[in-house]
């Protein structure tokens, strides 16, 4: 990964003259992304690749800014120029500075290439846009390094850096190989080294839809105004700017409790990030990402639903003051979604998409939403494009294998949990949702081995719950009913606000018999959570099963009510008219269940639902 910076000094009789630079006004996002093609260079080498930014001329010499950990390894590195020429770098001349992620490098060359004017970094608030570019590393959707641009905004400039310097945080895209690259301000001046991008520890974040996980969205890097001062200090290089006069903190602000936030949740200590969270949203009481990443840590946290709720409502409702219609949608159709209201949720993500149809964030986050309304098919086509938009969005690899297992395609959702453990060897859901796949397919002994992986790293990463989630599947898997009851009322006993856990207890108590155990966890869930449709659908195959047709039927029009797309609710209310006598209702339930399956793509479904139809017919 690589990082540019360049500023263009004044040549006074042959000498570097100290200069501020002149006041700019706003450039377009066009303006600035031409301005940042000239400046921003590929670092390239035999083990990977990453980016740079010119930041000085002296001569035939250019001297490039990026960060320390690109050209860490000492081998042969090449600077590749917008004009795709080749220079090579002299790895003995890489001079790095001290107790943070930046390096200087230097290449020679007779032409003449534009250098970066040096921002205020100080002067990038909260709020303000944010542009990346660099060079996506080689994979299999990006065959080369190609040139990457992406805007956003700052959402913290802290005082207080975290470790290596890191200090500035911002919404953009960005991917691995764009490290090193220029972070730019609306006036197309250099404010910042690129050095870290979005984390690939993800957390579920739905109880609802306890398969669907999201990425933090952070992405971090380095104040040009830190590499002033260091430079300044150190000697390390003379761009011809003077250091811009630290600011006197007396106090911590908001952003720095914003920051250290972030970092509490890419650790996984969604508790410690809520409190942080809450004092930056104290000293700054219109901060809207930390609205927004505090519902994302309360969610993982599993707090009250309502609450979460709340918090992505608000950030909603600040991010449209603001301006910031792409973030404001995706707040919105979060909430909607967690809400349950995913045709509304559909409708505000679709919305940021139009005005944004870049980003991976908003096509994960519809497929979340297309998923609770059981349209697999759209959901699957959503991850997918996320995917093309940011291979490396690790999230959308199970997200897509939870849409394509409700298509009947196993072997699809395998391949994507595979590739999500590849990228995470330490993902411990996607170890989980294997073992469901493969015990589905009654591969007992993989599904066995999946989902004690998933509990041995829940346990690690010290997440009881489903860990006991984990070892309960296990039990149900081996037919040992008792064991599954205990392990999940352990898990109701750690959280007894959580719907999914008497799901979970709900099943394993219908596949022992006990119908009346399972009704009536299935009833306690519905108490916590009013709109959970998969509970009244379990309750009604519970009591059909048990002769109660008219009790199921109730159950099944709740659980269309909440889910116009719930096909399953539709055939157990069939299979309910049938068994009543009712035949003209039962078909018209079935063929309404069979016409959701096959607009789902769930091709098994849809025709043991038709062979059902002729039965009756006959």
């Amino acid at each position: 990964m690589k990082l540019h910076y360049a500023l263009a000094p004044v040549a006074v009789v042959g000498a570097i003259a100290f200069i501020q630079p002149q006041t700019a006004i706003a450039l377009s996002s066009a303006e600035v992304a031409q301005l940042a093609k000239t400046i921003t260079v590929l670092i390239d080498s035999k083990d990977g690749s990453g980016t740079g930014v010119i930041i000085k001329k002296e001569g035939n010499t250019y001297t490039v800014l990026t960060a320390r950990h690109v050209i860490e390894a000492q081998t042969k590195y090449e600077i590749v120029t917008p004009d795709d020429q080749r220079y090579a770098l002299n790895y003995s001349t890489i001079k790095k500075l001290p107790d943070v992620d930046l390096a200087v490098v230097q290449f020679t060359s007779n032409q003449s290439y534009p250098v970066a004017k040096i921002g205020n970094s100080d002067e990038s608030p909260e709020g303000t846009t944010a542009y990346v570019a660099g060079f996506p590393q080689v994979t299999a959707a990006f065959s080369q390094a190609i040139y990457n641009f992406t805007d956003g905004r700052i959402t913290a400039n802290a005082n207080k850096a975290l470790r290596d310097g890191y200090a500035l945080v911002y919404s953009n895209n960005t991917l691995p190989g764009m490290s090193g690259g220029p972070v730019l301000n609306e006036k197309g001046e250099l404010v910042g080294i690129h050095g870290r991008g979005d984390t690939t520890e993800n957390f579920q974040i739905s109880d609802k839809n306890p398969n669907i996980v999201i990425k933090s969205g952070f992405n971090l890097g380095i104040p040009i105004n830190t590499f002033l001062r260091l430079s300044a200090k150190t000697g390390v290089v003379n761009v011809g700017v003077k250091p811009f006069n630290a600011p006197i903190v007396t106090t911590p602000k908001a952003d720095d409790f914003y920051i250290q936030a972030w970092d509490k949740y890419n650790k996984g200590d969604f508790q410690g990030a809520i409190v942080t969270f809450t004092e930056a949203i104290r000293l700054k009481p219109q901060y809207a990402a930390a609205y927004l990443w505090r519902g994302y840590a309360k969610n993982n946290g599993r707090e009250n639903k309502q609450a979460v709720i709340k918090d992505f409502q608000k950030a909603a409702e600040l991010f449209f003051a603001q301006g910031n219609k792409v973030d404001a949608y995706i707040s919105q159709g979060t909430s909607r979604w967690l809400s349950q209201d995913y045709q509304g949720a559909v409708t505000a993500l679709t919305q940021a998409i139009q005005l944004n149809s870049k980003n991976p964030l908003a096509y994960n986050e519809r497929g979340n939403a297309r998923t609770g309304l059981g349209d697999f098919q759209g959901a699957a086509a959503d991850y997918t494009q996320a995917i093309s938009l940011n291979p490396d969005l690790t999230v959308a690899y199970p997200n897509r294998a939870n849409a394509r297992r409700g298509l009947g395609d196993s072997q699809g959702a395998i391949a994507d949990l595979n590739e999500a453990i590849r990228r995470a060897p330490n993902y411990a859901i996607a170890y989980k949702n294997l073992g469901f796949i493969y015990s589905e397919l009654g591969q007992q002994k993989e599904a066995i081995a999946n989902l004690q992986k998933a509990a041995d790293l829940f346990l690690k990463q010290g997440n009881k719950i489903e860990a006991y989630q984990s070892q309960g599947s296990i039990r149900l898997v081996m037919k040992d009913y008792p064991g599954a009851i205990a392990l999940f009322t352990q898990a109701i006993q750690l959280n007894p606000k959580e719907a999914a856990h008497y799901l979970d207890r709900g099943f394993a108590r219908s596949q022992s018999g006990d119908q009346q155990g399972a009704i009536k966890d299935y009833t306690q869930a519905l108490q916590i959570d009013p709109k959970n449709f998969n509970a009244y659908e379990a309750r009604g195959f519970v009591k059909l099963e048990s002769g109660d047709q008219k009790g199921a039927i109730a159950d099944f029009t709740q659980a269309v009510k909440i889910n116009l797309k719930d096909a399953n609710a539709y055939a157990g209310r069939g299979f309910a008219h049938n068994q009543l006598g009712d035949k003209q209702s039962a078909i018209a339930d079935l063929q309404t269940a069979a016409k959701l399956f096959q607009e789902q793509g769930n091709t098994t479904a849809y025709q043991q639902i038709l062979d059902s139809i002729s039965k009756i017919q006959q």
